[in-house]
């Protein structure tokens, strides 16, 4: 087979317009397509293929690359270049790294999925901020697939790890993370921002409370950039506020409004527990703005008023980055939905 091979990609027309790398892909795939390599047959090697072909070791590892990242063939250690998969008709391999499952990410995820299809394979990973278990997925996928895109939020510092990855193909999501070489697609909240400009389009509804309150737990991230936007607000504004990094009943009284961002809502049904407790109403006597929207947030208490990024868009951006071939850096588009809770 290896014979056959080599002598049918000599003997083959290949396009002039294209790269040597590209001439080489394309007609290991035709043989696929036509029958003539199975799935677990053997590649030639690459002394093979540069003796047959007259091609340089860089150009042929650039063009075997390109299939591997697409899931067409596979490397293995110390034996070479197999075939991996018959049916040929994605252009696209995704590596999703997702930090955790929720209703939020998989908003993100139907997006992609729906705007890739039927492009692109997408495998979905989660590192659950565990920076063994993130380390173990990017450095055991590297160079195999067209796209890796990354949702970080980890305490220790993964630029290292990221950089690994070729800049065109990293696309990292929702956090803004630092310390990233090269040109590169980024999606992001910025979270400063987000809740500056959001208070002051909620400002009307704010008039009525006397002090602002923000729950920041420590081990959020984020924390930090929500922090700096929610105190230049209150500067600006020249708001009565606290920070705190709990719910604490001894200062929950009538006059508060709230802005949480508990990683599971767990906050917001602490502070409706506590206003039916004190017999105050959310709305009226007690404020509360809560980060990013669900249909359960819609309905709770006649609706919990959120700042809530779109992860629609999200999804959608990434698609548009891949399927056009483009570096996209922006801003995600953040929304205020005004409800009973303010």
């Amino acid at each position: 087979m290896n014979a056959a091979m080599t002598a049918a990609i000599k003997n083959a027309k290949m396009p002039k317009d294209k790269m040597k790398y590209q001439q080489l892909a394309d007609y290991i795939i035709t043989l696929i397509e036509n029958d003539e390599l199975h799935i677990g047959d053997q590649i030639p090697s690459l002394k093979q293929l540069q003796l047959q072909l007259k091609m340089s070791k860089e150009t042929l590892l650039k063009g075997l690359n390109e299939l591997v990242e697409k899931g067409i063939i596979e490397s293995v250690y110390r034996k070479g270049y197999f075939v991996r998969k018959k049916t040929i008709q994605h252009n696209f391999r995704v590596f999703l790294l997702l930090d955790k499952m929720n209703i939020l990410r998989e908003q993100l995820y139907r997006n992609l999925f729906n705007q890739l299809q039927p492009r692109a394979d997408i495998d979905i990973y989660f590192h659950h901020h565990n920076y063994q278990v993130f380390e173990k997925l990017v450095r055991e996928n590297l160079g195999k697939y067209t796209h890796y895109v990354i949702a970080t939020f980890l305490k220790e510092d993964v630029a290292p790890l990221l950089n690994l990855i070729p800049d065109k193909k990293r696309i990292i999501i929702d956090l803004n993370q630092q310390g990233l070489n090269g040109n590169y697609t980024c999606i992001y909240q910025d979270y400063g921002y987000d809740i500056f400009h959001s208070l002051h389009k909620l400002k009307a509804e704010l008039a009525k409370y006397q002090r602002l309150i923000l729950v920041a737990h420590s081990e959020a991230i984020h924390a930090r950039l929500v922090i700096e936007g929610f105190l230049h607000y209150c500067t600006e504004m020249e708001y009565p506020y606290l920070i705190q990094s709990e719910i604490d009943e001894k200062n929950f009284q009538k006059g508060n409004a709230y802005v949480t961002f508990s990683r599971y809502d767990t906050d917001d049904v602490k502070l409706i527990k506590l206003a039916r407790k004190k017999k105050l109403k959310l709305g009226k006597d007690v404020g509360l703005i809560s980060y990013n929207d669900t249909e359960v947030k819609e309905i709770l208490e006649d609706g919990i008023t959120v700042i809530s990024t779109d992860f629609d868009a999200m999804g959608k951006t990434v698609a548009q980055a891949i399927l056009d071939d483009k570096i996209i850096v922006k801003r995600n588009t953040t929304r205020v939905i005004k409800r009973h809770s303010l």
